[in-house]
């Protein structure tokens, strides 16, 4: 279908930036589509990352189309998947981002409202990408750790 390939096609370029970053940036390509089996289902998760500086993995989900609510539901998911199965006992909880090809930012507050997992969602165009573009979609450090900070405390 087209949405499968446009989605195939924003994940290549995704991967293909975060690759050229990878280590001077803090962070370091873990996999793309990652394949897990979950009871009887098998899923893909579409990047994992590992941020050196935080000890955190990085799950980002690249979709072709505009946000919608249910992508939320299926980046906690992951996120959850993740941290049971990749996560070792010294890395801080995995992180979640969203990538998508716009969307409603009002849509999308709610979809995270009552969230208690590190997740955010930015705005992704394979047309206009770059590593700078996608650098700025991902959190700073410090906003990380300082979200860590705030869970850690709980």
């Amino acid at each position: 279908s087209d949405e499968w390939t446009r989605h195939r096609a924003t994940t290549r370029a995704a991967r293909d930036e975060v690759s050229a970053w990878d280590g001077d940036s803090g962070f370091a390509f873990v996999a793309q589509q990652k394949h897990f089996e979950v009871g009887d289902s098998d899923f893909y998760v579409d990047l994992i990352l590992y941020n050196i500086q935080l000890h955190a993995y990085v799950v980002i989900g690249l979709k072709a189309s505009s946000f919608k609510p249910e992508y939320m539901g299926q980046l906690n998911f992951y996120v959850n998947v993740v941290d049971d199965t990749l996560r070792g006992e010294h890395d801080n909880k995995t992180i979640g981002l969203l990538l998508c090809n716009g969307g409603d930012k009002a849509v999308a507050q709610y979809a995270l409202s009552g969230n208690n997992q590190l997740i955010g969602v930015s705005d992704y165009q394979p047309s206009k990408a770059n590593p700078e573009n996608l650098k700025l979609a991902l959190p700073t450090v410090e906003e990380i750790e300082k979200e860590l900070s705030k869970m850690i405390r709980k």
